[in-house]
């Protein structure tokens, strides 16, 4: 026997784009119910990178106490891109007033989840979305965590579901219907137990090919280097992986210890052909995904979410669908924006396979022009950091 619930706004996805959305529209006044077929716990202990924009701090401070961004996250007023044996800081705050926090993605949503809970959220964890219906009163056809029939009747459904979207094909019409673009690198990525090796990220172009050196807390670091896709993780000792880390970041001493966990992180950008049909829309990495080179794939979920929160708003409360006739060209907007930083960060700090000397100096020269240049630091920090919403 099939259960029927009925909302205001369906959310197919309890990711960071998911939980805000029903946040925000909580505030307003709108009720919603969010799925998701993963379980709490495997939501809150996938381990996932995170630097948030000064703009998604200060929208999730609007959950009140639960936001521990500010207060466990670390603010970082700056970058350094590393090139030749030299480091060169790119300050933030110097050059368009702005910082941004490390906060690893796996906090921000125990803070959501801890925050949607206690505001009475119907949140349903074990559920899995197979299809949606799209119409007047669309419906997301589920099954339950005991497998049983189910179905949400809502006036708007919100497909939040992350790059392998069941709601996609309802709006595209297809699974895969969207601009896409694979990169002929990964990244492997390894966490330690080890002191911070620097105070702020470190972005590290070599003739070996690309490292980051980032951070987690004072005690568990993260760090990546330029692999090939089909790397196999137990293919390197400890002892190895320090070596190629360090030799990609001349000029800095890595803090070393114990590495417990490693893994590959493919590079692909993805954008949906259409971000709304109807009465289905999508936001976050069921519209779009971009390589993590630019620490954009939560922030631009977050800012899809201002969008279509404000769009609902003004459907729902006052039948006026202006704002949501608009969000597909205007949250595009700033898709191909983020698109073009992380595409960029990413062709100016990897080397290519099939690069050539030519190659090389040419992104040498690029390096020295960002550097060197007041408006190309003022681009790399100002994208970086987040442009203003309604940029």
């Amino acid at each position: 026997m099939t259960t029927t619930v009925r909302t205001r706004v369906a959310i197919v996805g309890a990711g960071p784009a998911g939980l805000l959305l029903s946040h925000l529209l909580d505030q307003a006044g709108i009720d919603s119910v969010v799925i998701d077929q993963r379980s709490r716990d495997e939501i809150e202990s996938t381990i996932r990178a995170g630097i948030l924009e000064q703009g998604t701090v200060e929208l999730l401070d609007t959950i009140g106490e639960a936001s521990r961004a500010r207060t466990v996250g670390h603010r970082h007023d700056g970058i350094e891109l590393r090139f030749e044996g030299e480091g060169h800081r790119i300050d933030f705050a110097a050059t368009v007033g702005r910082a941004v926090w490390l906060y690893p993605q796996h906090e921000v949503l125990k803070d959501l989840i801890a925050a949607r809970l206690a505001a009475g959220q119907d949140l349903r964890f074990g559920v899995t979305a197979e299809g949606i219906e799209n119409g007047e009163r669309p419906r997301v056809i589920a099954r339950d965590a005991e497998g049983n029939p189910l179905e949400i009747e809502a006036e708007f459904v919100v497909g939040s579901d992350g790059s392998r979207s069941v709601a996609r094909a309802t709006v595209t019409g297809s699974s895969t219907g969207g601009y896409f673009r694979e990169y002929p690198f990964a990244w492997f990525g390894i966490l330690c137990e080890a002191p911070p090796s620097s105070e702020e990220l470190i972005y590290s172009n070599s003739p070996d090919g690309f490292a980051l050196v980032s951070q987690r807390s004072d005690t568990v670091q993260r760090m990546y280097f330029q692999c090939d896709p089909e790397t196999d993780t137990a293919a390197f000792s400890e002892e190895q992986l320090w070596d190629e880390l360090q030799k990609r970041v001349p000029g800095t001493t890595l803090k070393q210890g114990p590495i417990f966990q490693r893994d590959v992180l493919r590079f692909r950008s993805f954008v949906a052909h259409e971000l709304r049909r109807g009465r289905v829309a999508l936001v976050g990495d069921a519209a779009h995904t971009v390589p993590p080179t630019g620490a954009k794939g939560m922030n631009l979920a977050i800012a899809d979410v201002r969008l279509l929160a404000a769009a609902l708003g003004a459907l729902l409360l006052d039948g006026d669908e202006r704002l949501l006739d608009a969000y597909p060209e205007t949250a595009s907007r700033r898709i191909w924006k983020a698109q073009h930083f992380s595409w960029w960060m990413t062709s100016l700090l990897h080397v290519a396979p099939d690069a050539t000397d030519f190659d090389r100096r040419r992104q040498l020269g690029e390096l020295r022009t960002v550097v060197e240049s007041e408006h190309g630091r003022a681009y790399l920090a100002e994208a970086y950091c987040g442009w203003p919403f309604d940029a």
